[in-house]
């Protein structure tokens, strides 16, 4: 018994199954604290804040 398909898909059929597969891009918002672009739920590269409270020491103070 073989494990390999009867049948070459096209390659439309190929790309069609791939359709969904698309890479979004990452999102960005604002830092509440000083206004710069991060990721969310991460703490901000900049300032160092993350959720309303100070994690890291701020290298530009």
């Amino acid at each position: 018994m073989s494990i390999c398909p009867r049948n070459r898909h096209s390659i439309s059929r190929r790309n069609k199954k791939r359709a969904h597969q698309a890479r979004t891009p990452k999102r960005f918002v604002t830092c509440k604290n000083c206004g710069v672009p991060k990721l969310s739920h991460v703490m901000c590269p900049d300032c160092g804040h993350y959720a309303g409270r100070q994690i890291e020491a701020s290298t530009t103070e």
